[in-house]
């Protein structure tokens, strides 16, 4: 979680971070824990296909904090 913390280039939600995969921009995924299947799922099948590791985040809640927003996230990315 420490390098997205700190990451300047980042993309939040699931849209913005399938996004940035199917774009070959993502460096790194993580996936809330708790997030619904229907968004994991896609976004571990795409983070296998593109060979970019994925962490699990222990919550949507703490994966929003480390995104450095006040909400909750279900997925964010650290991008190029």
């Amino acid at each position: 979680m420490k390098r997205l913390v700190g990451a300047s280039k980042k993309a939040i939600g699931f849209k913005q971070s399938m996004k940035a995969i199917d774009k070959g921009l993502a460096t790194v995924v993580y996936v809330a824990g708790d997030a619904e299947e229907k968004i994991k799922q896609p976004l571990i099948d795409a983070c296998k296909d593109k060979n970019i590791p994925l962490v699990t985040a222990d919550s949507m809640e703490e994966l929003g904090k480390a995104s450095g927003i006040q909400v909750k996230a279900a997925a964010a990315v650290v991008l190029e």
